[in-house]
């Protein structure tokens, strides 16, 4: 993408208000609440105890901008009182209270006693003694940053621990011209957690395998119309899946047609009559090793997103998806602004820095289903299935505001930083070749009419 040729101004070591509508609230009872509402985000629920209520709402905001909904409690009896009905992620809270200089943590031993699983906390304090850390450590705490607070490790901590979620169970796809023998191998597969596609016809595998996007191939060896080994060489022709383990399944006992049907693009030979148990274990171990591979394959090594290649290649399976399902899709490019300044202002370690707090906001605060990679640089894409133009304006816009107040640090100074975004939809533009354009020009448009903006294109 072509950029503005203009100077870089300096990034304002300046703080960025410390409110903004849409982002929190402050109740009348101290109750401050991140941007994500806490009815819908209960794993993410942080209990913040501070008794300065402008450092309150201060961290509030900022933990509340990469996705947490923050309850802020003024002193010791109202965390007391607030565990008793609701029991948060993680506590947030200092070691030093007026009813005595190590009363936080001791507080925290007394509710660990009193529940069966522990909580999470981690502890905030202008002390960094020992005795203070101790004290800490021995009530159970996860954690502890002294005064003043680097927001980004204190979100990498967070992060940590409220992580729970399950990995994506394994896919497997089976192919074998005998439906029977397919349906048990899915049956027995599915009953160990793990998700897959049977094709039967192997003539019609390509677009199963474009779809399903498996981390293992289970295929039979003698099929009518084309043999395993045959279509294992035209699987293994296309460059996505050369990685993808392709385990044969036959009765052939033959070991010098077992080693040939390897050399063809298998990676491993098992009988049919393979008992269940055996072929869990087997299944499992090689999609795990696939998986891994393929991660460290298609993912940037910074930020752990999805890298440039593999980000087009999803544009481009969304498009069609949401072609076929008749839906709209949108698709939006993000640059950091300024970014050449930051690195020659605060280095390039600083740099990443930032980079690694993008990906993070983007992660926290978009779904599950969306998909976000990094396209290069300081450059970032993201993919909003079900979303049409207008609405994934909106979120990228409510993002946008909020990672503009992030504050970024380095050893000698604190500022902020901001982005442009461009926006393309489907069926606006019909293709990804189009979307992708159309994004582009979007981007730049932000970039010349002035930055931190989000432009739609329209497609006029």
């Amino acid at each position: 993408m072509a950029v503005v040729d203009e100077p870089e101004p300096t990034p304002s070591p300046e703080p960025a208000p410390a409110s903004a509508p849409g982002h929190a609230t402050e109740t009348e009872t101290g109750l401050v609440v991140g941007h994500i509402p806490l009815a819908s985000q209960e794993s993410r629920c942080i209990f913040l105890v501070e008794q300065d209520p402008f450092q309150a709402r201060d961290l509030a905001l900022q933990i509340g901008h990469f996705g947490y909904a923050v309850h802020a409690l003024p002193d010791l009896a109202s965390l007391k009182q607030a565990v008793c009905h609701t029991r948060p992620s993680v506590i947030i809270m200092d070691v030093v209270f007026p009813e005595g200089n190590l009363a936080g943590a001791e507080v925290i031993s007394e509710i660990r006693q009193l529940y069966a699983m522990p909580i999470p906390v981690m502890f905030i304090s202008s002390r960094g003694d020992i005795q203070a850390r101790l004290q800490a450590v021995r009530a159970g705490g996860s954690a502890y940053f002294t005064r003043p607070v680097n927001v980004s490790a204190l979100i990498d901590q967070l992060d940590r621990l409220t992580t729970s979620e399950q990995p994506e169970p394994y896919r497997v796809l089976i192919i074998d011209d005998d439906a029977d023998i397919a349906i048990f191998y899915e049956q027995v597969l599915q009953q160990a957690g793990m998700r897959t596609a049977a094709v039967n016809d192997p003539l019609q595998v390509m677009q199963p395998l474009f779809e399903f996007r498996p981390d293992l191939i289970l295929m039979d060896v003698y099929m009518p119309e084309c043999t395993g080994l045959e279509l294992a060489s035209v699987i293994r022709q296309q460059e996505a899946y050369v990685g993808v383990p392709i385990v044969f399944l036959s009765m052939e006992t033959n070991r010098d047609k077992q080693l040939k049907a390897m050399h063809r693009g298998g990676d491993d030979f098992l009988n049919k009559d393979i008992l269940p148990n055996h072929l869990v274990s087997a299944v499992e171990s090689r999609a795990r090793r696939s998986r891994a591979l393929r991660s460290s394959m298609i993912r940037d090594g910074l930020t752990g997103l999805l890298n440039h290649t593999t980000i087009k290649e999803h544009l481009y399976r969304e498009v069609l998806q949401a072609r076929r399902r008749n839906v709209p899709m949108a698709f939006a490019m993000i640059d950091i602004d300024w970014f050449k300044s930051i690195n020659d202002t605060y280095g390039h370690i600083t740099g990443d820095r930032v980079l690694k707090s993008l990906s993070r906001v983007l992660q926290q605060r978009l779904r599950k289903t969306d998909v976000i990679g990094r396209y290069g640089g300081e450059e970032f894409a993201v993919m909003l299935p079900d979303t049409n133009g207008q609405k994934a304006t909106q979120v990228m816009d409510e993002i946008r505001s909020g990672f503009a107040q992030v504050r970024q640090y380095t050893e000698a100074a604190e500022f902020h930083v901001t982005f442009s975004c461009g926006i393309a939809d489907f069926p606006t533009y019909e293709d990804a070749i189009r979307i992708n354009k159309a994004a582009d020009d979007a981007l730049y448009e932000a970039k010349r009419t002035g930055r931190n903006r989000v432009v739609l294109a329209t497609g006029g």
